[in-house]
């Protein structure tokens, strides 16, 4: 970290003490990007700040959301010999119930790694006498590049191309986490990624339901300065919405992405691990889009499955624990033998803190 980078998380958390001194009660701020957990593990920010401000991490890895049922469906679609399934790489080691998609391909399916929908469109250019089918997870961030991807294809007729849709919605996942019982969340460092399409006017029903909102960059310092932010609002009796991340995020987000993904999805409830079937918090495809769905296209079903045994995952994206509190963490399951998601995932909670914070602490 540059040394003016380095001063500023400083006089941050400086200040950041100060005004938790000024709060008579513990606060809890959670922040929903993957790549913030990762930054603030890497800083060790959760150490330098006083222990009446605890940072919790919440859904804001794509691969960590994904159910068991999904991770079964792409299993089951690679191990059926009838397609090439493309994948991000973090989703190779996401155990399944029995195996894991990596383990499928060294049983001989055929799955590829790609770094993009569009990758995976070339993929079934290339092959046009072979299916291709997209494992399309993400949040708002990805789903400009998978609606891209199917009406691409469609004004191609390239009908050999399918996608497997599990895109998700980050604003209804942080209000199911505002109104869960059992969590109390003083505010929101809010992901920067997704902001950059989204417009920070989307974060506006969490800071009224009195839930501060700061949308913050990727360095340690960048979520010094949104924790900074949120304690201010606090202390002034405040709920309203932040931009740390001006440098990227402007009013009103991304049009030409939103109009894209606004032309080949449509709103739909959509399924969570650790928090359940949330409303109007995926997307589906719609009209004519519809014939590019690989469940439909296949005959898959998304099914319940259970959770990895003695696994927490489902409890760590949403906060209810740290990943440390896990019976598995760093013993039976880690990077190089993960039992969950978020062992699995660079941005996972639970690799960053197996990476970062446990080494720190040792």
């Amino acid at each position: 970290m540059p040394s003016t980078s380095l001063e500023s998380l400083h006089a941050d958390v400086a200040a950041a003490r100060e005004l938790a001194a000024k709060i008579p009660r513990p606060v809890t701020l959670m922040e929903v990007c993957g790549t913030h957990t990762v930054a603030i593990c890497k800083s060790g920010l959760r150490d330098l700040l006083p222990k009446e401000i605890r940072l919790i991490s919440g859904p804001g890895c794509p691969v960590c959301v994904s159910t068991q049922g999904y991770i079964d469906a792409c299993m089951e679609l690679a191990a059926s010999g009838k397609v090439t399934l493309a994948t991000y790489g973090d989703m190779l080691r996401v155990p399944g119930t029995k195996l894991s998609l990596a383990e499928a391909r060294a049983r001989g399916a055929d799955v590829r790694v790609v770094y993009s929908a569009l990758d995976a469109l070339t993929l079934a250019r290339a092959h046009r006498d072979s299916a291709v089918v997209f494992v399309a997870v993400g949040f708002e961030t990805t789903a400009p590049a998978t609606a891209l991807a199917v009406k691409s294809a469609d004004a191609e007729g390239l009908r050999n191309f399918h996608v497997l849709v599990s895109h998700k919605r980050i604003i209804p996942a942080m209000a199911a986490l505002v109104a869960a019982p059992d969590l109390s969340i003083d505010g929101f460092i809010c992901p920067g990624h997704v902001s950059v399409i989204i417009g920070p006017e989307s974060y506006h029903a969490i800071a009224k339901a009195g839930r501060p909102c700061v949308i913050a960059g990727f360095e340690g310092a960048d979520v010094a300065r949104a924790v900074r932010m949120i304690l201010e609002q606090i202390t002034a009796g405040r709920s309203d919405v932040e931009n740390e991340y001006s440098r990227a995020v402007k009013p009103g987000g991304n049009p030409k992405a939103l109009k894209l993904f606004n032309d080949v999805f449509e709103v739909a409830d959509e399924d969570w691990r650790g928090l359940g079937v949330i409303p109007a918090s995926g997307f589906a495809l719609k009209g004519k889009y519809r014939t590019f769905d690989a469940l439909t296209a296949y005959g898959v079903t998304i099914r319940p499955a259970p959770e990895p045994k003695g696994c927490l995952c489902g409890q760590v994206v949403r906060g209810a624990v740290d990943p440390e509190d896990c019976a598995l963490f760093g013993t039976g399951c880690t990077p190089a033998h993960p039992i969950g998601p978020c062992m699995v995932s660079r941005e996972g909670s639970c690799a960053a803190h197996y990476k970062y914070a446990r080494r720190a602490a040792g």
